[in-house]
């Protein structure tokens, strides 16, 4: 990958295509960790509408155990979230080139932790989850925060509830049929644009899924290594770049 696409890519500049490409990439690994965590901990980590849904239930039927697990993934989710805003937000005050850059580095560390300890942290008790299941969830906050800033909340990667409905709203324009044309009357029209990236933002989520469950599938928890290199491709340069400056400046004192 040349450095320069790699330095646009989750650099302090934004452009629409860097946002597309760190979209895609972003959701094939979450695809990936969300069907493959399921082979691991049996629980969907991204899904905060399911999670939601079924802590209602089991208060309902009784079943407060249950309730208290899904309270601890969603608490993990929304400090996943909190600690992606919260680095996004101070590299952004100290004009740090690696703002988007450093969460997606600090999510490949945790992936790797994951894919190391994954067996050992799986007997663990966290938050009433066992510690691998708080871990996925912070890690799905984590990365749903940092595109959702990055790409000014036009991308999301860890769930596609939204992606399908807006795939809908597109193809309902796409297929409407403008019988009448007026200036009071103006024509439905697709973006198409925006219907290719949502069907490509599915599709990348699709295709990490079988990725990630024929990975946790066959080798485990180390699955998820691969897919932390991803990240570090992706966040490697604009680090590097604040690093080399932070020792040009301690070098001039």
């Amino acid at each position: 990958m040349p450095i320069h696409y790699a330095r646009r890519l989750t650099g302090r500049k934004r452009t629409s295509g860097a946002n597309q490409h760190v979209g895609f990439a972003l959701a094939f690994v979450a695809g990936a960790t969300n069907a493959g965590g399921f082979l691991a901990v049996q629980q969907y980590t991204s899904h905060m509408t399911g999670i939601v849904s079924a802590m209602a239930d089991n208060l309902v039927l009784g079943a407060y155990d249950l309730v208290a697990a899904g309270a601890g993934g969603l608490l993990s989710f929304l400090l996943g979230a909190a600690t992606s805003a919260l680095m996004v937000n101070y590299s952004r005050r100290q004009k740090l080139h690696s703002e988007f850059a450093l969460p997606l580095l600090f999510e490949a560390l945790l992936l790797v932790c994951f894919g190391l300890l994954g067996a050992r942290l799986s007997t663990v008790a966290g938050l009433f989850v066992p510690v691998t299941v708080m871990l996925l969830c912070f890690i799905m906050g984590l990365q749903n925060a940092v595109i959702t800033k990055l790409s000014r909340a036009e991308i999301r990667t860890t769930h596609i509830t939204g992606i399908i409905t807006d795939i809908g709203i597109e193809l309902g324009k796409l297929v409407y049929w403008n019988a009448q044309e007026s200036p009071t009357r103006p024509r439905v029209l697709a973006n198409r644009a925006r219907l290719r990236l949502l069907v490509l933002l599915a599709l990348y989520f699709f295709g990490g899924g079988v990725t990630g469950a024929l990975g946790f599938n066959y080798v485990g928890y180390i699955a998820t290594v691969p897919l932390a290199l991803v990240l570090v491709t992706l966040g490697i340069v604009p680090a590097v770049d604040d690093l080399s400056l932070f020792i040009r400046r301690r070098q001039r004192r």
